[in-house]
């Protein structure tokens, strides 16, 4: 049980390494093509490769099985809208360097999870739970009321994007990966418009002359899958508290490389709100250990 418990935590920490530290190197090194194209990519990429794991893991029957179900499609239809939105304003936020504002997101949106699971699951809170809600308020509100231009909006909607993404996922509670290929199927007829125009006019980085570029532009999809398998079987082997304790590893590494690498940006206004974010952190963190 040990050796099953650690080798999740393993394999999520992995996971929320990739995405924090691997993801923005690569999405960052990649932005040269412009965010729009690159969110294109990663849309259809990341359809291709679904659909291999999907055959190699012969998870078709799921797939089948999940499609039948109404209400399966009308939840995936939505996920998949605020997938795509939560995508594409982290790869903005990449491309214009705004990588800390993301990595806010990223640190509200466990915490943001917990209210909306209050709102919509009536699950419970204890003091500690709504101290941190209350500290992330007052963190907005302090950019809103202080230096309303240093507002992290990206951060926000990546918050909003991504809480409101989990919390319609966990009303049908299907296989996180198969889910995904649904909500990326949605995606595709949009992606392959948007590709068909990037390339009728000339603005398409991805041609069939210059393979080595195909292959990069590729990545986008087996670099978005990776951490996401990472960090699924690890909850599954772990459980969501440790597994939510282990995802902060995500924002913070994010934050680094924006602040220290990127030389971003970093006024006092959000320096002062971050330490609000901090403190709603270790107080929800201590909770999660606790509890756990």
């Amino acid at each position: 049980m040990n050796k099953e418990f650690n080798k999740g935590l393993f394999l999520a920490g992995s996971g929320s390494f990739w995405w924090g530290f691997f993801g923005v190197l690569y999405f960052k090194y990649i932005t040269f093509i412009g965010h729009i194209e690159l969110v294109v990519h990663r849309c259809l990429w990341t359809t291709f490769t679904l659909i291999i794991t999907t055959f190699f893991f012969s998870k078709w029957h799921i797939f089948f099985k999940i499609i039948k179900n109404k209400k399966n499609l009308i939840y995936l239809f939505l996920s998949g809208f605020l997938i795509f939105v939560n995508w594409a304003v982290w790869i903005y936020a990449i491309a214009t360097n705004r990588i800390i504002d993301a990595s806010f997101g990223y640190f509200m949106m466990p915490i943001l999870s917990v209210m909306l699971g209050y709102i919509f699951f009536n699950e419970k809170l204890n003091k500690r739970r709504i101290l941190s809600i209350i500290l992330v308020i007052i963190s907005i509100l302090y950019l809103v009321l202080i230096s309303f231009k240093s507002l992290p909006w990206v951060g926000i909607i990546v918050a909003l994007s991504w809480g409101f993404y989990n919390l319609v996922r966990k009303k049908i509670n299907i296989d996180t990966d198969i889910g995904l290929l649904i909500e990326s199927f949605y995606i595709l007829p949009f992606a392959l418009i948007a590709f068909y125009l990037i390339t009728l006019y000339g603005h398409n980085d991805f041609q069939l002359s210059n393979p080595p570029m195909m292959l990069v532009i590729f990545l986008a999809g087996p670099m978005t899958v990776i951490p996401l398998f990472l960090y699924v079987r690890g909850v599954e082997l772990c459980g969501l508290g440790p597994t939510g304790m282990i995802f902060y590893i995500t924002p913070t590494l994010q934050f680094l490389l924006g602040y220290f690498y990127y030389d971003e940006p970093f006024s006092l206004a959000k320096l002062v709100s971050f330490i609000f974010i901090w403190i709603a952190v270790v107080i929800y963190l201590k909770d999660l250990y606790e509890t756990s």
